[in-house]
């Protein structure tokens, strides 16, 4: 009879802890996916998609970055580059992997929704990681589609980087004659 209340006490005990980490990522935390120019043989069409799962913390708190980096069982922690007007460093806890982004940060969100605005950015999330795992985002067409699902999240603008020189001579405004 222990063994099953001590296993109701961690399973108990996980819930409380997913619950945790749910919640400071919807305070903390970023889902986000960059567009890079890259040249490299291993982009066909010159861009590189970059998702990331982020969550930033102070120096102070570093204990609860590596609670969470520890659940997860992968990723990193590092110093966050940013330059703000904090009074100690930033850090933050970083995931990039596809493999670790599609089989523990997702599932993770999907059994343990996220609660304010962050919820619509994982949506996004979650569509562009599958495209990216079904390969669609190396054609043009699939970039585009995947640019087109950034502009919806993390309240970005336009992203005009992406378009090119003939795109953008064909919508620039004729001069008046």
């Amino acid at each position: 009879m222990r063994k099953n209340v001590s296993r109701a006490d961690n399973q108990q005990e996980r819930l409380r802890l997913e619950g945790w980490i749910s919640g400071f990522v919807d305070g903390e935390g970023c889902l986000t996916i960059s567009i890079i120019r890259n040249h490299s043989v291993t982009t066909k069409i010159g861009w590189q998609i970059f998702p990331e799962f982020i969550v930033s913390q102070g120096e102070k708190s570093r204990a609860a970055l590596k609670r969470i980096e520890k659940f997860f069982g992968c990723g990193y922690i590092n110093l966050n580059t940013r330059h703000d007007n904090h009074h100690e460093q930033m850090l933050k806890y970083c995931v990039r992997s596809i493999h670790d982004l599609d089989k523990k940060i997702i599932p993770f969100f999907e059994r343990n929704r996220l609660r304010t605005y962050k919820y619509k950015d994982f949506q996004v999330f979650r569509k562009i990681i599958k495209l990216m795992i079904a390969g669609r985002h190396k054609s043009e067409k699939g970039l585009n589609k995947v640019r087109s699902l950034i502009q919806t999240m993390n309240r970005r603008k336009y992203m005009k980087v992406l378009k090119s020189s003939e795109t953008i001579r064909q919508n620039r405004p004729l001069a008046s004659k």
